[in-house]
């Protein structure tokens, strides 16, 4: 006996909604833990004089998040591959766990929103301070993706003095070429700014959870009737 229509539809999305979480998990944790034991960064989380508690739970962050990811991961495909009911059933905790704990940040950020995007420039910071003292190639790949994420350069913005310029996107337009927005203001101001669509990432990646969610207990019940049906089968015949 096999899984009907809607139990094999479940199925097949939460192998596709596993992997694409693997993928996330495995870009978190790996970026997590370069930042955390990378020869130019490691300094930062043995010296607490430094100062640097954003960039320090930023990273923390990344880490924690990362290894949950891929434990989720872990349950869901070996439940969901498997057609295991007790791999499935830590995997629809561990996935109920996540959407709460996903809508309560969502809110702290949204409410919070100023202090959030100072901590994220607080960030920017650290990594910009990083790459200008260390040139690690590394930072700068990261420098280059938020660069051109926001369109945005370094400290200053200013041509003749970023120091970090090679790391900034191409100029749109003359006065550009003199002078980008600084990325710290731009950081700190997207939050506040952009505080809806933040929330609307929030709600739209809490959206995905509840739907592996829902599937989870789609294929609980489907496997549990499929073995009830079997012990009857066999019940019948013997």
């Amino acid at each position: 006996m096999a899984l009907d229509g809607c139990g094999a539809c479940c199925k097949y999305i939460l192998v596709i909604f596993n992997l694409i979480f693997a993928v996330v998990g495995f870009a978190f944790l790996g970026l997590g833990l370069w930042l955390r034991f990378s020869n130019s960064t490691r300094v930062i989380f043995e010296i607490e004089a430094l100062n640097a508690n954003a960039f320090v739970l930023g990273v923390t962050v990344l880490i924690v998040l990362g290894s949950v990811m891929l434990i989720v991961v872990m349950f869901g495909d070996y439940g969901a591959c498997s057609e295991k009911r007790c791999a499935l059933q830590v995997f629809t905790v561990l996935v109920a766990i996540l959407a709460l704990a996903l809508g309560v940040v969502g809110f702290l950020a949204y409410s919070s929103r100023d202090t959030v995007g100072q901590k994220a420039a607080e960030f920017y910071n650290t990594m910009y301070g990083l790459y200008v003292n260390s040139g690690d190639a590394g930072i700068g790949v990261t420098l280059i993706f938020i660069h051109n994420l926001l369109h945005c350069c370094g400290l200053t913005g200013v041509s003749v003095i970023e120091i970090a310029q090679k790391t900034c996107p191409k100029p749109d337009g003359f006065f550009e070429h003199i002078k980008m927005p600084s990325c710290p203001g731009l950081i700190s101001g997207a939050f506040e700014s952009n505080a809806p669509v933040v929330m609307g990432i929030f709600l739209g990646t809490g959206a995905l959870l509840i739907v592996a969610l829902v599937c989870s207990i789609v294929l609980l019940q489907q496997i549990k009737k499929l073995h009830q049906d079997i012990t009857t089968y066999y019940s019948a015949v013997y």
